[in-house]
C-alpha cells in the first residue's frame, strides 16, 4: 500500500441513538469497543444529523450537502446521479472502494440496485434492507443484481463480508462503507429482533429519562433494542481485531457513527421525524492516524461535516460546493473556528426546520400555505432532556428572535427562500428570566 495513504473505513449503523454508548452515560456496558476508541480516539461528543430519516440522512453523508440542496428530503427521493459521493472522489484518488449492507438512496425500491451504486467499484448491498431480509435471514445484491445470501446474524454476517474484503484489499488503499440494519426495526412486524439471548439480558433496564417520563414503546422494545447495540459493538470489535491482525489499524481511518436516533414513538407516531435530541443526537467516535488521541470535541458537529473532513484527512481536495466543515482542525487543535450551531430539516412528519447551539434549540414548521410557525424552544441547559417547550414564553421572545436569525441565515446559505415566520401564540412566564447575553449562548 502506498504509504502516504491512509485507509478509511465507515462504520454504519441505523437509528441508534448517542445514549446507548457508554461515554454518553448507558451504564449498561452495551459498548466497551466503541467506548475505548472513543476515550483513546477522537469523541465528537455532540454530533447530530441533519435530518432524522434514513435517505435524507445518507444522502448528506454521501455528498456533504443538506438533503434540500440535493433534492433528497424523504425516502421516496432517488440521489441524483449527478451528485459526487464520497466513492467518486476516494476512486479519484486511487482508493479501491466497497459498500456493504444497507443504502437507501434509491427511493424506496426493493428490486437490485445496478448501476450507478453510488460509485462504488465493490458492492454487496440491499436499497432497504428491513424488507428483503430478517435478522437470521440475510440477502443482499451484488454488482450485477445477483442475490447473495449470507449465514448468520445479519450484523455478523454483513461484518463477515467486510472483514474478507479488508483481507483482501489490504495492500492497497481502500475506502470502505459497512452499513448496518441494526438497532433499526424490522419494519415488516415492528420489532426489534436482538440476537437469540440478547434481548433478556435487558429486560427492564436502564431507561433514559425522555423515554422514562414520555413511555412511547420502550418498555416494550429497549431490552430488544440493548441486545442489537451490544451485538454491533461486538462486530466493531471484530473488525479492528482484524485491522489489527493485518497490521493495518494505525494507518486506517475508522469512523463509527449512525445516520439517526430513535424517540420510541414519544413524540410522534413513529420512531423519528422529529426536532428533538432523541432523533437528531447521534454517536460518532473516530479513531486510527490523525484521530488517535484526538480527545473530546465539545463542539456541535454534523453528519454533514464527514465527508470533508475524510477528504481532508486523506489529502484530497474539499470542493467548495459541500456545506459541511472538516473537523480536523478541531482535531488538531490548530484552528477553533468552527460554526456554534447545527442545523437540521424535518420531513414526512410534516416540514420542519431546526436549529441546535449549546444551550439553545428552535425549530419552526410549515404551514399549508407555505408560512412557517415558531414550534419549538428549548432550554438544553435547564432541560436536557427536552420536555418542556418553552415556545411563545414572553421572556424567552429575545431568545427566539436570535435563534430565528440564525436559522433564516442558514437557510438562506443553502439556497433556500426565506421564510415568512408567524409568532407562536404567547405565554406568560413570570417565573422565567433570560439575560440578553443568554441569549447569544
Amino acid at each position: 500500500m502506498a504509504k502516504n495513504k491512509k485507509n478509511v473505513l465507515i462504520f454504519f449503523t441505523d437509528q441508534q441513538r448517542a445514549d446507548t454508548l457508554g461515554v454518553h452515560g448507558n451504564p449498561l456496558n452495551l459498548t466497551p469497543n466503541i467506548d475505548y476508541d472513543a476515550m483513546t480516539g477522537t469523541h465528537c461528543e455532540n454530533a447530530f444529523t441533519p435530518q432524522p430519516v434514513c435517505l435524507p440522512a445518507r444522502a448528506a453523508l454521501q455528498t456533504g450537502k443538506y438533503s434540500s440542496e440535493i433534492n433528497c428530503n424523504t425516502n421516496d427521493d432517488v440521489l441524483p446521479t449527478t451528485e459526487r459521493t464520497l466513492a467518486h472522489h476516494f476512486n479519484d484518488a486511487g482508493y479501491e472502494t466497497a459498500y456493504f449492507g444497507k443504502w437507501h438512496l434509491n427511493a424506496c425500491d426493493t428490486a437490485p440496485f445496478k448501476e450507478p451504486q453510488g460509485g462504488y467499484k465493490t458492492w454487496c448491498a440491499a436499497n432497504i434492507l428491513e424488507f428483503i431480509s430478517d435478522a437470521y435471514e440475510t440477502v443482499l445484491f451484488d454488482e450485477t443484481g445477483k442475490e447473495v445470501r449470507l449465514p448468520g446474524y445479519r450484523v455478523d454476517a454483513t461484518i463477515d463480508l467486510a472483514i474478507r474484503h479488508i483481507d483482501k484489499k489490504k495492500d492497497q488503499p481502500f475506502f470502505m462503507m459497512v452499513s448496518l440494519l441494526e438497532p433499526h426495526m424490522q419494519n415488516t412486524r415492528d420489532d426489534y429482533p436482538a440476537p437469540t439471548g440478547y434481548q433478556s439480558r435487558y429486560i427492564d433496564a436502564w431507561t433514559p429519562p425522555d423515554l422514562r417520563a414520555l413511555g412511547g414503546t420502550s418498555a416494550q422494545h429497549l431490552p430488544g433494542y440493548y441486545g442489537m447495540v451490544k451485538r454491533i459493538d461486538e462486530a466493531y470489535g471484530r473488525v479492528k481485531d482484524a485491522l489489527r491482525s493485518l497490521g493495518i489499524l494505525e494507518n486506517t481511518i475508522v469512523l463509527f457513527t449512525s445516520d439517526h436516533g430513535c424517540h420510541f414513538k414519544t413524540r410522534n407516531t413513529e420512531y423519528k421525524r422529529s426536532c428533538h435530541d432523541s432523533s437528531l443526537k447521534i454517536p460518532m467516535v473516530w479513531s486510527g492516524a490523525q484521530f488517535s488521541h484526538g480527545g473530546r470535541l465539545p463542539n456541535n458537529i454534523s453528519l454533514v461535516d464527514v465527508p470533508p473532513t475524510l477528504l481532508d484527512a486523506c489529502g484530497i481536495p474539499v470542493p467548495d460546493d459541500m456545506s459541511g466543515q472538516s473537523i480536523l482542525p478541531l482535531v488538531n487543535r490548530t484552528d477553533n473556528n468552527f460554526r456554534e450551531h447545527i442545523y437540521a430539516e424535518i420531513s414526512e412528519s410534516h416540514v420542519g426546520r431546526c436549529v441546535r447551539t449549546s444551550r439553545w434549540k428552535y425549530s419552526i414548521r410549515q404551514l399549508p400555505d407555505n408560512t412557517f410557525i415558531d414550534d419549538f424552544l428549548y432550554d438544553i441547559k435547564a432541560d436536557p432532556w427536552e420536555l418542556n417547550n418553552i415556545i411563545g414564553y414572553r421572556s424567552h421572545q429575545r431568545v427566539v428572535k436570535v435563534m430565528r436569525e440564525r436559522l433564516v441565515k442558514q437557510m438562506l446559505a443553502i439556497g433556500q427562500e426565506e421564510p415568512t415566520i408567524i409568532d407562536a401564540e404567547e405565554v406568560d412566564s413570570k417565573q422565567y428570566a433570560v439575560t440578553e447575553a443568554e441569549a447569544f449562548l
